[in-house]
C-alpha cells in the first residue's frame, strides 16, 4: 500500500487519517477492533502457532489474520528482551494484514510483588514497586506519579500501550479479595494517587507516541461487593449499597477523568437495590455505561468491559465465564447487542468477531453503532503513534527494564510505604548486631543485619514476617483471589504468642486485606504494616537503616463481628477498628 494513501499520512489530522482508514474497512474488519483479548508468547518471544487448551488462547495468526483482531493483552512472559521481540513478530504479522492495522497491545499490572494469573502476573525483571495500597501508605502524589512513569518507561520498552488500570475502587469492604490493587480506603486519597498515576503513564500533556493509555477500572466503583466476595466467580455477582454511597465510589473515576483519562473498563459486578441502576452487570447497563459515563460526565473516550463477558473460556484449565450476569439467559450475540446498545466499544477476553458480523447483517445492530466503537478505537492508535512506532529495540529493552535507576525507585518506595503501627517502649530500631530469631526470612538476606539463631530462646528479638489469612477454597479461582475470613488461625496465634513469651518479637504483616490483628498487636512489642516490599526493606526498618514513613490507607478492623456488621459501600464502617486510617509511628 503506497505511503499516500491518507490514513498513513501522519502529517494528516488524526481525524482525517480516522475518516479514511473507516471508509476502507470491511465489516469483519471492524468487528475485530472491537474485541481485546488475551494473548501468550512462547518463551523465546516466537508467537503461539497451537491452540493454548489450557487458558483458551487460540494460535496468533488466527487472532490477526483471520479475525482482524488488533488488540491484545499479553498474560506471561518474564524476559524483557523476548516479550519485544514477540511485540515485533506480532506487529509483523499485523504489516501483513490488508490494512496494515498495528496491534496495541496491553498488560494487568506487572509492577507489584503479589502475582496472580486472573489479575496480573509480576515480571521479576521490572522495577518492583509496592502494590497501590502502599503507593497510598505514601500519600504524596509526587511518588505516584513517578511510579506511573516508572511504568510508561519500562512498558514503551517492551511495546505495551495500555496499562489495564489504575483501580480507581474503594477498599470500603476489607474482605474484598482485589482490594491489595486499589489505592485504599479513603476517596479523596484514591482521588489524588488515581489521578497521578494517570498522568505518569501518559507522560505528557495529551496522549502521544511517548505515551501509555490507562484503562481505568472498574467503572462505576468495584469495591462494595457483597461480603467482600469477587465477582469474577460467578456464585458472587451482587454489588450493594446499604449505605447509599453509590456517588462517593464514583469520586476517584471523576479523578481519572479531569486527569484525562482516554479509557474505561466496566466492572462485572450486578447492583443490587439501587434506585436507578439495573441489576445487570455492568457492561449492560445502560444508565450506568451511557447515562452516566457518556452523557453526565461527557466521556467520549472507549470503554471496555471485563474479560469474558459473553462468552466462557478456559482459565488454568477450568472454565471461565461468561460473567454476564443477569442475562445468563440471553445468547452471546444477544448479549454484544445489549452491552452496544449500553454504549460499550471493546470486549475484553472474547473473540466472538463472527456474532458481530451475523449481528449487523441480520439487522440486529446497525453498522453505523459499530462505526461508532470502531473511531474510538482507532482514534487511540494515532493518537498513540502506533503507525508510525510498530516496532521496538529488543536490545534497548533489555537495558531500560529494570534499569539500576528505576529499580532503586521502587525499593524506595517499598520503604517509605512501611507503616510502623507499635513499636513497645521504642524497641525499633534495633541497635548493634543482635541475635535474631526470624521466621519468612532467608537467612541469607538476614546475614547482613544480625546473627540467625535457631531458637526463640537464643535471641535478643524475634522477627516474624506474616501474610494476611485468608480461606482455602476449591477451583482455579479460589487459589486466585484470597477471600474469605480475615482472622489468622487459633493456633498460628498461639505460635506468635510463645514466641513473644520467649522473647520479645517483632511482626511485619503482609496487609493484602486488611488483616484481624487484634491477638497478635497484644503480644508482639512492635507491628510493622507491608503492603508489598523485599525482605532488604523491612530489615533496614527495623534495623534503623530507613525510617518509618507510611500511613495506614485504610481501617484496620478488630474483630471478624465489627467486618460483618458494616456496610459494605460506606468506608471507615467498622466498630472501634484496631488501628485507624492515617496510623503511623515514627522513630
Amino acid at each position: 500500500m503506497p505511503a499516500t494513501v491518507p490514513y498513513l499520512d501522519p502529517a494528516l489530522p488524526v481525524e482525517r487519517r480516522v475518516d479514511d482508514l473507516l471508509a476502507r474497512m470491511t465489516l469483519e474488519e471492524k468487528a475485530g477492533q472491537l474485541f481485546h483479548t488475551a494473548n501468550v508468547m512462547n518463551d523465546d518471544g516466537t508467537l503461539l502457532e497451537r491452540h493454548d487448551d489450557t487458558n483458551g488462547i487460540r494460535p496468533t495468526a488466527e487472532l490477526v489474520t483471520d479475525r482482524h483482531i488488533t488488540h491484545f493483552n499479553l498474560l506471561n512472559g518474564d524476559d524483557p528482551e523476548a516479550i519485544a521481540t514477540w511485540h515485533n513478530h506480532l506487529q509483523r504479522m499485523a504489516a501483513d494484514t490488508r490494512l496494515k492495522i498495528p496491534v496495541t497491545l496491553s498488560s494487568d499490572p506487572r509492577h507489584g510483588l503479589f502475582s496472580s494469573p486472573a489479575t496480573g502476573q509480576t515480571i521479576e525483571r521490572l522495577s518492583r514497586w509496592p502494590e497501590h495500597t502502599g503507593i497510598a501508605a505514601i500519600g504524596d502524589e509526587h511518588t505516584a506519579r513517578e511510579y506511573g512513569d516508572a511504568v510508561r518507561r519500562e512498558y514503551l520498552a517492551l511495546g505495551i500501550r495500555v496499562a489495564l488500570g489504575p483501580m480507581a475502587d474503594l477498599f470500603t469492604e476489607p474482605r474484598w479479595t482485589r482490594g491489595y490493587g486499589t489505592f485504599g480506603e479513603d476517596a479523596d486519597t484514591a482521588a489524588r494517587m488515581t489521578a497521578a498515576f494517570i498522568r505518569g503513564l501518559r507522560g505528557t500533556a495529551a496522549l502521544g507516541p511517548d505515551s501509555v493509555a490507562a484503562m481505568v477500572k472498574h467503572f462505576p466503583g468495584g469495591g462494595p461487593q457483597q461480603d467482600g466476595e469477587d465477582a469474577h466467580d460467578h456464585n458472587y455477582p451482587e454489588q450493594v449499597y446499604p449505605g447509599r454511597r453509590q456517588a462517593l465510589h464514583l469520586r476517584p473515576f471523576e479523578a481519572a477523568f479531569d486527569a484525562g483519562v482516554t479509557q474505561v473498563m466496566t466492572y462485572y459486578g450486578m447492583p443490587v437495590g439501587t434506585d436507578d441502576w439495573e441489576e445487570v452487570g455492568f457492561a449492560f447497563n445502560r444508565p450506568v455505561v451511557t447515562d452516566l459515563l457518556r452523557e453526565h460526565y461527557g466521556f467520549d473516550g472507549i470503554v471496555c468491559t471485563d474479560w469474558n463477558v459473553i462468552d466462557s473460556t478456559a482459565l488454568a484449565g477450568e472454565s471461565f465465564g461468561p460473567n454476564a450476569y443477569g442475562l445468563q439467559h440471553l445468547t452471546p450475540a444477544q448479549r454484544i447487542a445489549r452491552a452496544l446498545e449500553a454504549g460499550v466499544d471493546q470486549f475484553g477476553g472474547d473473540i466472538s468477531t463472527d456474532q458481530v458480523v451475523e449481528l449487523v447483517r441480520s439487522g440486529g445492530v446497525t453498522t453505523d453503532r459499530v462505526d461508532v466503537s470502531v473511531r474510538r478505537l482507532l482514534r487511540e492508535k494515532f493518537r498513540l503513534g502506533l503507525f508510525e512506532n510498530r516496532y521496538v529495540d529488543p536490545r534497548a529493552a533489555a537495558r531500560t527494564v529494570g534499569s539500576p535507576p528505576l529499580r532503586e525507585a521502587g525499593r524506595s518506595a517499598q520503604r517509605r510505604s512501611l507503616v510502623l503501627l507499635k513499636n513497645d517502649a521504642s524497641i525499633l530500631p534495633l541497635t548493634g548486631r543482635p541475635k535474631v530469631y526470624a521466621e519468612g526470612f532467608d537467612p541469607a538476606v538476614l546475614v547482613p543485619y544480625a546473627d540467625p539463631v535457631a531458637t526463640p530462646e537464643e535471641a535478643d528479638v524475634a522477627l516474624l514476617r506474616l501474610v494476611s489469612p485468608w480461606e482455602e477454597r476449591d477451583g482455579v479461582l479460589g487459589g486466585f483471589f484470597h477471600g474469605g475470613s480475615l482472622d489468622f488461625p487459633a493456633e498460628r496465634v498461639d505460635e506468635v504468642r510463645a514466641i513473644a513469651k520467649a522473647t520479645p518479637t517483632v511482626a511485619c504483616v503482609y496487609l493484602e486485606r486488611p488483616a484481624i490483628l487484634t491477638p497478635i498487636d497484644s503480644e508482639v512489642s512492635a507491628l510493622i504494616g507491608d503492603f508489598g516490599s523485599h525482605p532488604d526493606a523491612l530489615l533496614d526498618l527495623v534495623l534503623g537503616r530507613t525510617k518509618p514513613e507510611g500511613k495506614l490507607p485504610f481501617d484496620l478492623p478488630s474483630s471478624s463481628e465489627a467486618v460483618e456488621t458494616a456496610r459494605e459501600d460506606v468506608p471507615f464502617d467498622t466498630r472501634n477498628p484496631l488501628y485507624r486510617f492515617g496510623h503511623g509511628l515514627t522513630f
